[in-house]
This record gives structure tokens, C-alpha cells and sequence, in this order.
């Protein structure tokens, strides 16, 4: 089968999110002349190591615009046991609500950035902007550096983030989301 993004035919719903699948979930948190900010964003993920980068993209939020203003923003990662709670800042709130606040987490204080991470999050990213780009259909793409990183000491195991004991939540399609209980390594034909 064949299904043309362009025509939508041939299928009831639109496979692309199922298909590019799991996706890390950007629970991305930010400051701005209206308060603080606490969204999830199912397009996300680490661009580059060398610098550490990262990217998440959507439509004209209020997340996007505190980075337009501000320059900075922090990912949290959601872990299992947040869902609830990430999924609660996902409503569409006045503008000036605290979604912190609205989902019951508690904030805490960046190091290297003036804005709110979340204090439960397994792990959070704080991030200085480096562009906002324009995407085709009229989202838009924040990049930024990775400036700093918060581990809850209890997901490390031998100097390594355990990803399987902190659950971290991918994003699928529709409405399907996805648990790390198991991980594996596979050694590359260099090593």
C-alpha cells in the first residue's frame, strides 16, 4: 500500500507519528514576561553531541515565544511515573497559567539558566538558544545548547544513566505511548 501525505488516502488516520517511533518526549520548561511555562513536545531530540544539542519543534506556543523572548529553556524527561502530570500541562491554558502549578509538579531553580526545571524529572537539560527556525506549514524549531544537566542521583549505576530504571516515556502515533523497562547493548564492529 501507498499513502500519499499530500492526498491522504487510503487510510482513517495518518501513519507518519506511528511510524517514526518512540520519540523522546520534551517536557520543555521556560520563563517569560507572562510567568513560567511547562509543555511536552513529542517532536524532540538530541541533534549533536560535540556540542551537546538539542532541538523541539510546534506550533506558535507559548513555550516558543518565552524562548524568542528569554533565550533559553530546560527539556525534563518523563518518566512513568510523571505521565499524569505531563500530560495535564499538555492542556490549552490561558496564556500566563502556570502549568506547574496546574499539573503538580514541584520547580526548581536552574544553575546555568534563569528558568524553572522539573524537580522530579528523572533528567533535565538546560539549554541557551541558538536559532528559531521557520519550518514548511508555519511551526517553528528551537536549537539549543545543552548547558547543563540534572540526573537524579538514584537513576545512575556504574557512572552511566540507566534509562530503564528511570522509565522514561517515548511518544508514538495516535494515541499510544511507550516505557523503557529494558535495555540491551550491542557492541558496534569498530569496538
Amino acid at each position: 500500500m501507498f499513502y500519499s501525505p499530500e492526498n491522504r488516502q487510503g487510510l482513517k488516520h495518518n501513519p507518519f507519528k506511528a511510524i517514526v517511533a518512540p520519540r523522546p518526549i520534551g517536557w520543555i520548561s521556560t520563563r517569560g514576561p507572562m510567568g513560567d511555562n511547562l509543555a511536552p513536545y513529542s517532536f524532540f531530540n538530541a541533534i549533536s553531541d560535540t556540542p551537546m544539542q538539542v532541538m523541539f519543534a510546534g506550533g506558535h506556543k507559548d513555550s516558543i515565544r518565552n524562548v524568542q523572548s528569554s533565550g533559553v529553556f530546560a527539556v525534563n524527561l518523563v518518566s512513568h511515573d510523571l505521565l499524569a502530570q505531563m500530560n495535564a500541562s499538555s492542556a490549552a491554558l490561558p496564556l500566563g497559567v502556570d502549568e506547574f502549578a496546574v499539573a503538580g509538579v514541584q520547580k526548581a531553580e536552574c544553575e546555568t539558566i534563569a528558568c524553572p526545571r522539573v524537580a522530579q524529572a528523572p533528567a533535565s537539560l538546560e539549554c541557551r538558544a541558538l536559532q528559531v527556525l521557520d519550518l514548511k506549514g508555519g511551526d517553528l524549531m528551537v536549537i539549543g545548547e545543552v548547558t547543563g544537566i540534572h540526573i537524579d542521583p538514584q537513576f545512575l549505576q556504574n557512572g552511566r544513566f540507566d534509562t530503564a530504571a528511570a522509565q522514561l516515556t517515548a511518544r508514538l502515533g495516535y494515541r499510544d505511548y511507550a516505557v523503557i523497562e529494558r535495555t540491551f547493548e550491542l557492541a558496534r564492529p569498530q569496538d
